[in-house]
């Protein structure tokens, strides 16, 4: 499937089958994450990889959007430094995440995680340096629902697309 397919087609997935996703996917998701745009380079990102159950039921049970992670086969949290540009740097990196599991064939969504009530609970249950702010938790999993990846309706583009103008 080619790059323009994957951006029209990948859908968020809230509900995953019970099969391990392998730990070569998930780091090339990682991989991929880490060839994100960057402003001045500054790559200020970090990501842990949680496929442990215990971690993973923790996470889901931070918040109500976050419930997800639990029955998630992995998340990967995208923590960044706090630089000038860290948010827009982490989402980049996000998306090329979510990008790249769709062509996997992974499901994934994003669960907030900058400026929410629990990012110092996320930092501590990843044991991570508490000066990170969480960007991101991405659920990972295969979809049970295997329509999941198709075209959805979109705001008609002569609706949103201006030339030169407004």
């Amino acid at each position: 499937m080619d790059a323009i397919e994957v951006l029209m087609k990948r859908r968020s997935v809230r509900v995953f089958e019970d099969k391990q996703i392998p730990k070569e996917d998930l780091e090339t998701l990682v991989d991929v994450a880490r060839y994100a745009a960057t402003a001045r380079n500054v790559q200020p990102w970090q990501f842990v990889i949680v496929t442990d159950d215990k971690i993973l039921n923790s996470l889901g049970a931070l918040g109500e959007n976050a419930k997800l992670i639990a029955s998630s086969k992995a998340c990967i949290a995208v923590l960044c430094e706090d630089t000038k540009y860290y948010l827009e740097d982490g989402c980049a990196a996000t998306v090329n995440i979510l990008n790249a599991a769709a062509a996997l064939g992974i499901g994934s969504c994003w669960v907030a995680g900058d400026k929410k009530p629990y990012c110092r609970e996320v930092l501590r249950l990843l044991n991570a340096p508490l000066n990170l702010k969480p960007v991101s938790l991405i659920a990972l999993g295969y979809p049970q629902d295997k329509g999941w990846f198709k075209i959805v309706d979109k705001n008609p583009l002569k609706e949103i697309l201006h030339w030169e103008k407004f």
